[in-house]
């Protein structure tokens, strides 16, 4: 049973913030290049679209529209395998962005061939059909909750789906895809894109004489070292979020516990690992986005903009 974790208003402040970054990002005018804000939309959408199909249609939809047609037994059985599909793209786009950026910082021959409009365009095309097919199977593991009025209601997880070897293999290879495989991805290229923008910045450094004690700044040292902070901050956000969902996967594999028949303790962990999931394909545009100066700029200007039109047609009406 979905947990009643967030009110209306904070999904409502949360879809909006979406739609504002993909607005944002789409006008292209945050001074990134074509294949970057190609990325960071389609990151951004995919966390609406986990907003929309998991805590919006799924969760919110429970308590306030219980009889909602959502809930007919097929409708929210391709809900599941749509959100399910909307989680991981929003994590692999984040993977895709971040190879990219390893691309663009450590393979500069390999940059002019890669890190294009049209390479981002099959990049994001192709991973999100793959992971669309993928998640399919997830439809076939719903059953029905009720019979009313001949009308089948609710889903509920089949009990083989923990116990027969295809469903289980199915449920390892789902969890080694998103997150564990992301995971050392990750990890791996943000590793390997500081250590060459350390090794970098020890050069240039040297060469501007800064290591003799010249306390001249250095624009481009500064822009290196903000990526490092930003490079950690999506990875350490990325594993925090996802780690408490990985424990409870482990959890009922290693304990052969049915999530049927947790307790009310080991069903509250649970909720806390999926909200926390959720929250993760949240965040990562925004980590993206607000750390860079011209996209705050631009949110500004869409803040004020609409506040600017409303006091500009009161002045005309007054006069």
């Amino acid at each position: 049973m979905p947990e009643r974790i967030q009110t209306r208003a904070e999904i409502k402040d949360e879809k909006a913030l979406n739609v504002l970054a993909i607005v944002i990002l789409s006008r292209g005018k945050c001074g990134l290049s074509i294949c970057t804000t190609r990325y960071l939309v389609a990151m951004a959408t995919a966390d609406l679209l986990v907003i929309i199909t998991d805590v919006l249609m799924r969760r919110i939809s429970y308590y306030y529209f219980p009889q909602c047609f959502l809930y007919i037994t097929p409708v929210c059985s391709i809900n599941a395998v749509l959100f399910c599909a909307a989680a991981d793209c929003s994590v692999w786009f984040t993977v895709a962005f971040t190879f990219d950026r390893f691309v663009t910082v450590c393979c500069q021959k390999l940059k002019a061939k890669y890190c294009i409009e049209k390479t981002a365009a099959i990049v994001l095309a192709t991973t999100g059909i793959l992971l669309c097919l993928k998640n399919i199977p997830w439809y076939f593991t719903k059953e029905l909750g009720e019979i009313i009025n001949n009308i089948p209601w609710f889903c509920n997880r089949k009990p083989s789906f923990y116990t027969e070897t295809a469903w289980v293999a199915f449920d390892w290879f789902d969890t080694v895809l998103t997150p564990l495989l992301p995971f050392v991805l990750i990890l791996l290229l943000n590793t390997l894109t500081v250590s060459h923008i350390l090794m970098v910045s020890r050069v240039r450094k040297g060469l501007r004489g800064q290591s003799q004690g010249d306390d001249h700044s250095d624009p481009e040292m500064e822009s290196r070292r903000k990526s490092v902070i930003l490079l950690f901050t999506i990875s350490g956000s990325f594993i925090l979020l996802w780690t408490l969902y990985v424990m409870y996967f482990l959890y009922y594999n290693i304990t052969g516990t049915n999530p049927r028949d947790f307790t009310y303790s080991e069903f509250i962990f649970q909720q806390i690992g999926y909200v926390l999931r959720g929250l993760s394909c949240c965040t990562n545009t925004f980590i993206y986005g607000v750390t860079q100066s011209k996209f705050r700029e631009q949110v500004r200007k869409s803040v004020k903009y609409p506040v600017a039109l409303i006091m500009k047609s009161m002045i005309k009406q007054n006069n």
